[in-house]
């Protein structure tokens, strides 16, 4: 097993139609230490889709993983080896999304019931690639929501190869609930996971769910190894600006909304020229001024339709002119 070397105090979660790589360049202009992950891949989209497109990151993007989706132990290894081979720092097998089309394809969250077959997609993929092998998962599913039943999963996963758990504190239901209310109506339990990491010291133990500011981040820390957050840094990403001071001693001087939109302007005109649209790129960027004075007009700009007479650079020239006074 290798050594776990990658700092995990704080990783932003993988969400589908959301981390995309505009998004994960976004966010590491916030924070160069948290740990970055892609969608989630399956591995049908990628032994058979446009590996390109669904691989390709920008380097400023590491530490960044790489959530697979699936229950074939060869072609988890198969698709890890591929990611290794692009440069990817870890594999994130995911055993915690509740989705229909997930459920349909016997991966996710409904592989917590089946917890050999998870061991042996774990070993398999352990004995292909040097990088770590983590699991994002639950505290149980449906009326499996013991803590006997979660302990035993981490037992025989982790035995099997896996020393990273990625839990959510909620457990998943998985008929009768949409993924968006499985993040929302069972409740959360904390303690369940820091009882994990009490049982499981030498496991790196993550805690994902319901996070919502930098202070509630930084006292999870006391219980557990790591905190993800998912929908919060997207709908308030400069809530991150502070996170590398106050949770990585890093004392690099803090950044304006105004000198990050500028920095993701200039990449964002790269990749237009590259063939992207900009619409792809500006909706990451759209909370980037939540709360503050001149906001709506912000979010109207990027949602709107381009006006004809601007290219793409005048057009983010214009909206950061719009906030250009706004106080950061």
């Amino acid at each position: 097993m290798p050594t776990n070397q990658i700092d995990r105090r704080l990783s932003i979660a993988p969400m589908m139609d959301h981390t995309d790589k505009h998004f994960r360049y976004f966010m590491r202009l916030l924070s160069k230490h948290a740990v970055l992950y892609t969608e989630m891949i399956t591995t049908g989209a990628l032994i058979h889709g446009d590996r390109k497109r669904f691989l390709e990151f920008n380097q400023i993007e590491h530490p960044l993983a790489i959530q697979l989706g699936g229950n074939n132990p060869a072609n988890l290894a198969e698709c890890a080896h591929i990611a290794e081979s692009e440069g990817y720092d870890e594999v994130n097998l995911n055993i915690g999304c509740p989705s229909d089309r997930v459920q349909n394809g016997q991966f996710g969250a409904c592989l917590m019931s089946n917890t050999e077959l998870v061991s042996d997609c774990v070993n398999k993929i352990q004995s292909t690639v040097k990088i770590p092998v983590t699991v994002k998962t639950r505290i149980g599913i449906d009326e499996q929501d013991s803590y006997e039943f979660l302990e035993k999963f981490v037992n025989t996963v982790s035995v099997a190869g896996c020393n990273t758990f990625i839990i959510h504190a909620r457990k998943a239901l998985l008929s009768g609930l949409s993924p968006k209310q499985n993040r929302e109506i069972p409740p959360l339990n904390y303690e369940r996971v820091h009882k994990i990491k009490q049982q499981f010291p030498s496991l790196n133990i993550t805690i994902n769910g319901g996070f919502t500011e930098l202070a509630q981040i930084k006292s999870q820390l006391e219980h557990v190894d790591g905190v993800m957050v998912g929908r919060a840094a997207y709908q308030n990403p400069f809530m991150l600006v502070q996170a590398d001071k106050l949770l990585y001693e890093d004392d690099s001087p803090l950044q304006t909304r105004e000198e990050i939109l500028g920095k993701f302007k200039n990449y964002a005109v790269e990749q237009i020229e590259s063939g992207f649209n900009i619409k792809s790129l500006t909706r990451h960027i759209i909370g980037l001024y939540q709360g503050q004075s001149g906001a709506r007009k912000y979010r109207r700009m990027l949602s709107d339709a381009i006006p004809k007479e601007l290219n793409a650079c005048q057009y983010l020239d214009k909206v950061i002119q719009s906030v250009s006074r706004t106080p950061t």
